[in-house]
């Protein structure tokens, strides 16, 4: 007895049975357009917003260059004016603490899914993996701004 599904049919049964398996009917309802259009506006929204963002520090830069060519003297001042961006003291250790709460609240997740339902018993494991990537990066994060400080401070 073998386990083939064709095993003991004849050539054109077989064609017939692979061309209606590739012959898919997919049903473009709201379980499948939601979440497809979920992703697509969070995607447009991370666009747009990086979009802006360069082509605000474009303009500015612009700006800077057409004041060079005139001959004018830039200060800090100015500069900081025309919205370049500075770079925060401390932001490592803000985006740091940021990351490590959100890999807090992942395994939290993981474990209260697994105190409510049995069937879901590696759902604490599951979870603690997924806080790792930015649990991890947010430790460095936070090490970055404890070495940064060190040496503002000297």
């Amino acid at each position: 007895m073998s386990l083939h599904p064709f095993a003991g049919r004849d050539a054109s049964y077989r064609y017939e049975a692979a061309w209606c398996c590739l012959v898919m009917e997919v049903d473009m309802g709201p379980a499948v357009l939601v979440p497809f259009f979920g992703c697509v506006m969070i995607a447009l929204i991370v666009f747009i917003a990086v979009n802006g963002g360069t082509q605000k520090r474009k303009a500015a830069l612009h700006t800077v260059e057409e004041a060079i060519r005139a001959g004018q003297q830039l200060t800090p001042e100015l500069v900081s004016s025309l919205g370049m961006p500075n770079k925060d003291r401390g932001g490592d250790l803000k985006s740091g603490a940021i990351l490590l709460a959100v890999a807090i609240a992942f395994v939290v997740l993981g474990w209260t899914a697994t105190g409510i339902d049995d069937e879901v018993e590696d759902a604490f494991r599951v979870m603690a993996g997924i806080a790792a990537f930015p649990g991890l990066i947010g430790l460095v994060l936070i090490g970055f701004g404890l070495m940064g400080s060190k040496k503002d401070a000297k």
